[in-house]
């Protein structure tokens, strides 16, 4: 774990000297809503509006781009990965705009709320029914004391089930 959160603390000096304020999410966003899983990347919530310059940032700190598109990239250094989702649709926005400062072993630094979670989950078993891992996150988060208030049903879940809404 003490590699990840070098990493993290790494991309995190890099994005605050670019004025971005990325939120963690993914598997080691999941911890920090009482989830715990293994996970061997990080993956960060950016505003589309900053991709250019998130992405000179991880250049500069040694990763390689092996993807991307308008709504995602992926980064490689060494054995390390970095995955970024790109926030441009008003959903996406808004879960961005809406993450938590959280005080965490890697500094204080913004997680997607579970709610947001549970929306981006959605989404990616959507787009790949094979990501059972998904499924799975999604209903560890939901057995979670503070999700049982959220229905499954929310605005954020509902408008997240199509591959595009996001």
């Amino acid at each position: 774990m003490s590699r990840l959160i070098d990493q993290i603390r790494q991309a995190l000096a890099a994005f605050a000297a670019e004025d971005v304020s990325p939120a963690l999410i993914g598997g080691l966003a999941l911890a920090a809503h009482r989830v715990v899983r293994a996970t061997q990347d990080v993956d960060f919530l950016v505003d589309a509006d900053d991709a250019d310059r998130v992405h000179a940032a991880l250049l500069g700190l040694g990763y390689r781009c092996i993807h991307r598109s308008e709504d995602a990239a992926n980064y490689v250094r060494g054995d390390e990965g970095l995955d970024l989702l790109y926030a441009h649709r008003p959903i996406a926005r808004r879960l961005l705009n809406e993450a938590e400062s959280r005080d965490t072993p890697m500094g204080r630094l913004r997680v997607i709320t579970a709610e947001g979670l549970v929306a981006f989950k959605l989404q990616g078993y959507v787009n790949d029914p094979a990501r059972a891992r998904d499924l799975e996150d999604i209903r560890a988060l939901l057995r979670t004391p503070p999700m049982r208030s959220i229905s499954t049903r929310s605005p954020a879940t509902s408008a997240c089930s199509s591959a595009t809404n996001c």
